[in-house]
């Protein structure tokens, strides 16, 4: 989980692979398993953050 949200914004968005500078194939792989850990609840959909 750590891994993954080096490639998330601080609002839990997923950034694009321009920015990651990740590979197609690779960028394909990342969004799959972000997905796969927020259905999975060990990633928040949306950080709200701290107000």
């Amino acid at each position: 989980v750590r891994l993954l949200r080096r490639f998330v914004n601080d609002q839990g968005k997923i950034m694009p692979r321009r920015i990651t500078g990740s590979s197609a194939k690779m960028h394909r792989k990342l969004v799959r398993a972000i997905k796969r850990s927020r259905s999975i609840a060990l990633m928040p959909y949306v950080d709200l953050g701290s107000e």
